[in-house]
């Protein structure tokens, strides 16, 4: 029985997976920012090295997907879910593309680690982490890493 369960929290957490990658490929700012606990701590790509709260994150969001034409290509792979009780730990790997408005085509792929808290029965996102690997060389970002 504790196997089923564990496989019906997972299953609810890759459609929460899911349901926030259609609400970023959209750029829906409302319904991404409805998977995250109003507590989120953010270690993202663009800095600071932290973003604390949703109203932090929700600009970080709008001012990200205004620099983008039309929707963001967002795919992701080999996605790993972890549960235990009411925390889930996910990992994967993360493709984005799309056309800057800038006219420059993106695409890159970053790494994920997102952890959840299951509130109310329902799984929010109270962490989130994206990076991609840096060229110890020259501390630059190696944008050209795939998979």
């Amino acid at each position: 029985m504790a196997s089923n369960n564990a496989a019906s929290e997972e299953a609810q957490v890759r459609q929460r997976v899911a349901s926030w990658a259609k609400a970023l490929r959209a750029k829906d700012v409302d319904g991404l920012m409805s998977h995250y606990a109003q507590e989120i701590v953010v270690f993202d790509l663009a800095p600071p090295l932290e973003l604390k709260g949703v109203v932090a994150y929700r600009k970080n969001w709008t001012d990200w997907f205004a620099t983008f034409q039309g929707p963001v290509g967002y795919e992701i792979r080999d996605l790993d879910v972890a549960t235990a009780g009411d925390v889930t730990f996910c990992r994967s790997l993360n493709r984005i593309t799309g056309t800057r408005t800038t006219g420059e085509n993106s695409d890159a792929w970053v790494r994920a680690t997102v952890g959840f808290r299951k509130v109310g029965g329902i799984w929010i996102i109270t962490h989130e982490h994206f990076s991609v690997p840096i060229n110890m060389e020259t501390f630059q970002g190696a944008l050209d890493v795939k998979p």
